[in-house]
């Protein structure tokens, strides 16, 4: 083990992967466990976060304590990238310096569009990729945020729908993407297919699903309008994940999933109740209606969980 360097204030830690420190540093933040006096260390490959008291796996190490603290842009992290909302390079870094798991710093230049869904960015510091990788729950996902689309805001999302998997269940995710819902789900189901129409998208499915040894789930290149020629009511669940635009493939949808089964249907509503009408006029029963995240000023993320009949 990598000797701790003395600096000051001997305090409990967790000694952490560095590919596994922002997302332990979060968990411990919504604990209120971390203790934000000290400074969080990096030695070698791992992190030492300091926490308030003695737990399972910690150590005792020493640390400085923490400068006031500066407040960054806002940005979100998916895996080491940080994505700043405004094209700040200060601020890029200024959040370099002060996240020692990021390696990257990014700015959208567009918005999510295309066939694949997909979205440019700018790099405004640190290294030169948009391709990280992101721990979920014990998983591990690579991402490439130019080449498929990818939210770290449906983790816990994906750990309610898996709650609900029983193990003589088949899953399709139609748009799967690099195959977190897959994959997550796969844990509990007897299999999935993961399909989606991006080759990139599937190809990086391909390589998750190896690091994950996810040996249940099939990756399948397909439109999702064809699916139904090939899996007629032959699924227990469905996963909709197309907020932008998954209404126009719901009777789809219905015609894949078992009379009974279970059809999570994410969307991009206004209103509450805003799809109900439609999902009864196909035969679904709307079981519940909730807020997955706030998309913009009036528009919100949502999701369905329709049964059918």
């Amino acid at each position: 083990m990598i000797p701790v360097v003395v600096l000051g204030v001997l305090q409990w830690c967790i000694r952490v992967p560095l590919a596994q420190g922002e997302a332990t540093r979060q968990h411990l933040v919504s604990e209120g466990a971390l203790d934000l006096s000290l400074k969080v260390q990096r030695v070698g490959d791992h992190l030492l976060l300091p926490v308030i008291v003695q737990r399972a796996g910690a150590e005792r190490c020493e640390f400085e304590y923490a400068s006031p603290k500066t407040e960054l842009p806002r940005h979100e992290l998916v895996g080491g990238i940080a994505i700043m909302q405004d094209n700040d390079p200060i601020g890029a870094r200024q959040i370099l310096a002060a996240r020692p798991s990021v390696h990257t710093v990014v700015v959208a230049s567009g918005e999510v569009s295309g066939e694949y869904r997909t979205r440019e960015f700018e790099i405004l510091a640190g290294d030169i990729t948009t391709r990280t990788e992101v721990i979920e729950y014990g998983h591990r996902f690579v991402v490439d945020l130019t080449r498929a689309y990818f939210s770290s805001r449906l983790s816990t999302e994906r750990q309610r729908v898996l709650a609900q998997v029983s193990s003589e269940e088949k899953i399709l995710d139609m748009f799967a993407g690099v195959g977190p819902f897959a994959i997550t789900l796969a844990k509990k189901a007897h299999s999935v297919i993961a399909a989606d129409k991006n080759p990139a998208a599937i190809e990086l499915m391909i390589e998750n699903l190896a690091k994950n040894r996810a040996k249940n789930v099939l990756p399948l290149l397909a439109d999702a309008r064809h699916l139904p020629e090939f899996y007629a009511q032959d699924f227990d669940r469905i996963v909709m994940n197309l907020p932008l635009s998954g209404t126009e493939f719901l009777q789809e949808g219905f015609a894949l999933c078992k009379p009974g089964g279970m059809i999570h249907f994410y969307a991009l509503v206004s209103s509450e109740g805003e799809h109900v009408a439609h999902i009864e006029r196909l035969g679904g029963r709307v079981i519940a209606e909730r807020v997955v995240r706030s998309y913009s000023p009036a528009q919100w993320h949502v999701v369905y969980d329709i049964e059918t009949t």
